[in-house]
C-alpha cells in the first residue's frame, strides 16, 4: 500500500489505484542485481484477487501503470519534464515512491507483488491531503488489502 499523486485529471483525492506495471529512472535494479531495468510489472494473479474482492465490497478502483520517483511530484521543479522522459505509450495514471522496489525484488525472487495505492495529491488539482484527512481517507485501500490478502 502506498501513496499517490494523480497523473489522470480524472481521478480525485483518495481514489484507490492498483498498479500494472511501473517505470521508475532509478537505478535500482542495476545497483541491486547489475540488471538495467527501469520497468515492471505487478502479478496479475494478485491484482485479478483485488479486482474481485473490489467488486464484492463495491470498492470502485482504477487499474493502471504508475510512476516511482525519487521525490514527490509536487516537489518536482517541472514534473512535465520528468513526464516526457518516461517511455512513450506508457501513460502513467499516477506516481509513488515504492512499489518499483516491490515489484523488482519480487520479480527477482520469484514471488508475486501488487501496490494498491490511494491518491493523496493530483497534478490537476490544488487540493492535497491533510494529516486528519488521511487518518480516515486510506480506509479503503487498507479494507481492500486486507481482505484481499484473506484470499491468498
Amino acid at each position: 500500500m502506498a501513496l499517490a499523486g494523480a497523473y489522470d485529471p480524472n481521478l480525485k483525492l483518495f481514489d484507490v489505484i492498483l498498479a500494472n506495471s511501473v517505470f521508475s529512472e532509478s537505478n535500482f535494479a542495476l545497483t541491486l542485481n547489475n540488471e538495467i531495468c527501469h520497468v515492471v510489472n505487478s502479478s496479475n494473479e494478485l491484482n485479478n484477487i483485488i479486482e474481485e474482492v473490489s467488486k464484492e465490497e463495491n470498492i470502485e478502483i482504477v487499474k493502471g501503470n504508475t510512476v516511482c520517483t525519487d521525490c514527490f511530484d509536487v516537489y518536482m521543479t517541472d514534473v512535465n519534464k520528468f513526464l516526457e522522459r518516461v517511455p512513450d505509450g506508457f501513460n502513467p495514471i499516477g506516481a509513488e515512491m515504492e512499489a518499483f522496489a516491490l515489484f523488482y525484488v519480487a520479480k527477482m525472487l520469484n514471488k508475486k507483488a501488487s501496490c494498491l495505492m490511494s491518491v493523496v495529491d493530483s497534478k490537476y488539482i490544488k487540493e492535497i491531503a491533510t494529516t486528519e484527512e488521511r487518518q480516515t481517507g486510506l480506509n479503503k485501500m487498507i479494507k481492500l488489502a486486507l481482505d484481499a490478502s484473506l484470499k491468498l
